[in-house]
């Protein structure tokens, strides 16, 4: 990306701010001419107090030339005050606003995006996490080094060179010259520089996703010793940074070292020609000119002093707009959606000869042909990796079958609106998110126009509502403090509270005890009635409790019927549903009942 397609890409967000825009302009214009003025009463102090000398001046006309000075300068300065007050702080407004509306237009994106974009490594939580705030943060003080910094620098700088050039044109040829050298060597830095900080993002993206796995992990590191393996990786890592950063602090202090040498050479030359044209009694020269010229100057060169880094910003902004951007304009990315929208939703899902591939690469499903049929309770079985949740994943239109067709309803589900869909849809998974907030706004995710009175019979179908009222501030109490079992239940009532009619369980009830299993269960039955209930578990009870059951292995249906007959035929079902009573000890648990 160029200097060029960056501002392309800001102008959307800048343009609903341009009454800002023209406020900074205006300010920045003004405050530049104020720059000016200590050079101009410089030049005519000196040019006044040296007509004095050898005169037989009296005091009262040198405090009259002071106090004209004092004033004039104290003046100037109280009105640039104001000016640079108004000019920042509308230029930050407007740098505050940007920010915002670029934060929010990419998460806005982001919630749109199908969900293989996010299961690949380069797409990891903590990369994107990283991609979003540098981008965010280089493309924010690309607005306020443009609008605050790097205007007013240049403004004042091109009207400094005019005085100069309308003093005298050799002593502007002069500093006008030492410009266009200074931008070659800065040019220069930036390409021998954009390598290294290209590789810094990856660095950086990296860094945030190894934090956030060790976030993630830390059980897992503790439980087994594990912290120096994950501190020894971070290292790798930290030195990567370290050698990157030291390679580039090393090339940037030697550039700057020669354009501070550039800076000096070219204040000296103006003195010296200044000085000449003086002493040669060239028309308009005086020894005020001296100090004249050399104030203009330094506000000529002033902007290279500030240059640097406000190019290195750039150079940022370049390399991590591309990532931003990426994710911005990611078009293909979306999820798609058909509009289709139907009044009513029975819930009958054919699948026929559907393939389907992971991202990655690993297929899932081979030619699956299945029915699941509405009002009643199909049950996926199969051992780890059969691709039982692909095939929820692929009926909630996560995912897009390579071949085959779904229906629902005897309709494409690609050519269903796939917000309508999903809102017909209840989803509890084995481990389900609990967001930051009270427990009973963890509920009304499921409807958010719900009642309270909805929301506490919703916790009595989950089991939960009497340990709720146990706590101190009850439904008001922060969700994510209670026990992985209780954020199940949450989870469920959830998905009553919306009462689809169709429900995907993928292991509901896998970090409930016994006895809130047990209810749990007779809730769904009560709620099965007229509802499509999909169910991926591994409880006996849940299995065979079901009408339908389809037996998967290694992403093919092996069988399907009732519970009872393809147990009687034998196969994979009966594997399970055998080692399944033998974990449990199904049989001693059977006498222990007996003898009760």
């Amino acid at each position: 990306m160029n200097i060029f397609q960056l501002f392309k890409n800001l102008r959307p967000f800048v343009r609903p701010y341009r009454m800002l825009v023209l406020i900074t302009l205006i300010l920045t214009l003004i405050g530049s001419m104020m720059q000016q003025v200590n050079a101009i009463v410089l030049d005519r102090t000196v040019d006044a107090i040296n007509a004095l000398i050898g005169t037989e001046f009296s005091w009262n006309q040198a405090a009259r030339i002071l106090t004209i000075i004092s004033i004039v300068l104290l003046g100037k300065e109280l009105l640039s005050a104001l000016i640079t007050f108004a000019q920042n702080y509308f230029g930050e407004r407007m740098r505050i606003f940007v920010s915002r509306d670029l934060s929010q237009s990419v998460i806005e994106k982001v919630l749109t995006f199908r969900m293989a974009y996010f299961n690949t490594d380069q797409n990891a939580t903590g990369k994107i996490q990283a991609r979003i705030d540098q981008g965010v943060s280089s493309l924010s003080r690309t607005v306020q080094n443009f609008f605050i910094d790097l205007l007013p620098l240049f403004t004042s700088a091109l009207l400094a060179l005019i005085l100069m050039f309308a003093a005298n044109v050799y002593v502007g040829l002069v500093a006008l010259g030492i410009v266009p050298v200074y931008f070659w060597i800065t040019v220069r830095q930036a390409r021998r520089l954009k390598g290294w900080r290209r590789e810094m993002r990856g660095y950086l993206e990296s860094k945030s996703q190894g934090i956030k796995n060790i976030i993630d992990s830390i059980n897992v590191i503790k439980s087994f010793n594990r912290e120096s393996i994950e501190a020894g990786k971070q290292l790798d890592l930290q030195n990567q940074v370290t050698a990157n950063q030291v390679k580039t602090r090393r090339v940037g202090f030697y550039y700057n070292g020669v354009k501070s040498f550039v800076k000096q050479v070219g204040t000296v030359l103006v003195i010296i020609l200044t000085a000449y044209l003086v002493l040669a009694g060239y028309p308009g020269m005086s020894i005020g000119k001296i100090m004249y010229h050399v104030m203009l100057f330094s506000n000529v060169v002033a902007p290279i002093t500030q240059l640097q880094r406000i190019f290195d910003d750039m150079n940022d902004a370049l390399i991590y707009a591309e990532g931003f951007f990426d994710i911005l304009h990611s078009d293909s990315e979306v999820e798609p959606s058909g509009d289709y929208r139907p009044e009513v939703i029975k819930g009958r899902f054919e699948l026929k000869d559907v393939d389907f591939t992971y991202p990655n690469g690993t297929q899932a499903l081979f030619g699956v042909n299945m029915t699941i049929e509405p009002g009643r309770i199909t049950a996926l079985v199969g051992l780890s990796g059969a691709g039982k949740s692909t095939i929820v994943n692929l009926l909630d239109k996560f995912y897009i079958p390579q071949n085959g067709t779904i229906l629902l309803d005897g309709v494409e589900l690609e050519k269903y609106d796939t917000q309508y869909l999903r809102e017909h849809i209840g989803l509890v998974l084995q481990k389900n998110h609990i967001f930051d907030g009270s427990i009973e706004e963890n509920i009304l995710y499921g409807k958010p126009d719900a009642t309270h009175e909805e929301v506490l019979e919703a916790a009595r179908k989950a089991c939960i509502y009497d340990q709720i009222m146990a706590l101190p501030r009850q439904f008001d109490s922060k969700a994510s403090e209670l026990s992985g079992g209780q954020q199940q239940r949450i989870a469920i009532a959830r998905m009553f509270l919306k009462n689809p009619p169709v429900i995907f369980l993928d292991e509901p009830t896998a970090s409930l005890d016994a006895i809130a299993t047990e209810q749990i269960k007779n809730s769904i039955d009560a709620i099965k009635k007229d509802c499509t209930v999909i169910i991926i578990s591994h409880s006996i009870s849940q299995i065979i409790d079901s009408e339908m059951v389809y037996a998967l292995q290694n992403g093919r249906v092996e069988e399907s019927g009732n519970p009872d007959e393809i147990y009687r035929k034998g196969g994979i079902y009966k594997d399970i549903i055998d080692a399944s009573a033998r974990s449990l000890n199904i049989e001693k648990i059977a006498r222990t009942v007996s003898a009760e």
